[in-house]
């Protein structure tokens, strides 16, 4: 999946995400980060970004990593989070990177599954940090693996 499917996977199936201003930044078989700017659509009364936008962000780049590994196995393999658990250590202003880098744990998950046909999951992290670098967020989802028939 490249940027301008994944922009207009978001447009068209979760609008408000695009609304909020979720971008793909880079997705490749190790790491898929994603981006969103603090703004007018997405502050809370703290003058920060709203905490759902930053899960949101974080979702997707453990998401669409695990879309793009099931998308590549050729398979069909059901996904849901089962579990998520959030951090917050500092004001989100400016330009949030989200960035999930599993993809190597992700890969033995899902052969697993392949090859038991029993469900797996798999705990991701995606830590958001802001242009300084500093660490803003950090979340944990628990996402579920199972083969279709």
């Amino acid at each position: 999946m490249n940027k301008t499917q994944f922009h207009l996977y978001l447009f068209t199936k979760i609008p408000i995400s695009w609304l909020a201003g979720v971008r793909l930044k880079q997705l490749n078989d190790d790491i898929c980060i994603t981006k969103v700017k603090f703004g007018w659509l997405n502050q809370n009364p703290f003058k920060s970004m709203f905490w759902a936008v930053q899960g949101m962000a974080a979702e997707f780049s453990t998401g669409f990593l695990c879309a793009e590994k099931i998308r590549k196995s050729g398979k069909k393999i059901s996904m849901l989070v089962v579990k998520n658990e959030a951090e917050f250590t500092k004001k989100a202003v400016g330009r949030i990177t989200f960035s999930c880098n599993q993809g190597k744990e992700l890969d033995a998950i899902l052969q697993k599954a392949i090859e038991t046909g029993a469900g797996q999951t798999l705990t991701m992290f995606s830590e958001g940090k802001d242009e300084k670098g500093d660490v803003v967020s950090k979340f944990a989802f628990t996402w579920s693996f199972k083969t279709k028939n």
